[in-house]
């Protein structure tokens, strides 16, 4: 395990000679350590090779450098990089088993993290990709498959929502994946960690996360009304706090684009391979806390709540309320997502 260590000369110049060293869990884009140093044990992350391993190293360590301007920090601090082999060495902080009402710790942290994007960062990170044509048509084709009525209307409301999402107004530091386990609740607060999908965009994209149902995590809960009410609550107030302005975008439209989007229903590593949403009539498959059925129903129970009170997708509304009746009759034995994290 020492030996597949990459703690080159520089790095141990810097910040002395490795001690113990011990593999932790990750994803198979990482491999990481916590180590023993002179001064105090630390996190050794290591990128690994694939085609795209150059890119996520880049991102994240920008991301790194543009997060640590909030105080007090939302991230581990930056201590030393080795970019020949894509090592990242950060500040080992301890996680402690989150509370009941995580998501309110959660939210308020996640808006000092989108807090600390600037308009001069453009450019410094990929810009964050909306929903598209595709994954529209492929939602009404799901629609029809489960033999909802798709109204006359809801291709021109869908093409409209796909071009707002694309115009949202921002420069928020997204994380890309701010997932249950990407966050570390310490006695200090949260901070986030992997950000190698990071991009600058809308904060509401990924404020939606907590109504929707958590959509690129393995880990799908959801929360009662009272509890999101407060969570939304802290975000805007620590949005407003750190920037002095309100949030800017539409929380609605950010949760109908997460459930238009087939690829929120797998693991990052099957993404962008097959259309998913012409899976589910046939199929169904588990990832994580929840099937991917379920994590539909979920989705489309939100959406159709949302839509509700939009004339602008009165449409949208009648058709995401009639798919999930077809849905939930089609299957009836979906159990709801869990309320709280494992």
């Amino acid at each position: 395990m020492y030996s597949r260590l990459p703690f080159g000369d520089a790095l141990r110049a810097r910040l002395g000679p490795p001690g113990r060293a011990r593999r932790l869990d990750s994803s198979p884009r990482s491999r990481v350590w916590r180590v023993e140093l002179p001064a105090a044990p630390v996190i050794v992350k290591q990128v690994v090779d694939g085609p795209d391993a150059d890119h996520r190293y880049a991102r994240e360590l920008a991301a790194l450098r543009l997060a640590s301007r909030a105080e007090p920090p939302v991230v581990p601090a930056l201590l030393a990089t080795d970019p020949e082999q894509r090592v990242l060495v950060l500040e080992q902080v301890e996680h402690r088993p989150p509370p009941r009402d995580w998501i309110v710790d959660y939210a308020a942290a996640l808006a000092r993290l989108h807090a600390t994007g600037k308009p001069q960062d453009a450019g410094v990170l990929p810009a964050w990709s909306p929903p598209t044509g595709r994954d529209t048509a492929s939602f009404l084709a799901l629609a029809q498959a489960l033999g909802a009525s798709v109204p006359p209307g809801v291709a021109g409301e869908l093409d409209a929502l796909v071009d707002r999402l694309a115009r949202a107004p921002g420069n928020a530091l997204l994380h890309g994946d701010p997932c249950p386990g990407n966050d570390l609740h310490t006695g200090d607060g949260v901070r986030f960690i992997d950000f190698e999908q990071a991009s600058l965009g809308n904060g509401l994209m990924e404020l939606a996360y907590l109504r929707i149902g958590f959509p690129t995590c393995w880990c799908a809960t959801s929360a009662d009304a009272p509890l999101l009410e407060r969570a939304e609550a802290a975000y805007r107030t620590a949005w407003t706090t750190a920037t002095g302005t309100e949030p800017e975008g539409d929380l609605t439209d950010a949760c109908a684009g997460w459930l238009l989007r087939g690829d929120a229903l797998v693991e990052r590593a099957r993404r962008e391979s097959v259309d998913h949403l012409a899976r589910l009539p046939g199929k169904d498959w588990s990832w994580g806390t929840a099937t991917a059925r379920q994590r539909l129903l979920h989705r489309l129970t939100v959406v159709a709540a949302l839509t509700a009170s939009r004339p602008d997708l009165s449409a949208f509304h009648h058709l995401a309320t009639d798919l999930r009746r077809h849905t939930h009759s089609r299957w009836p034995t979906l159990l709801p997502l869990p309320s709280h994290r494992p």
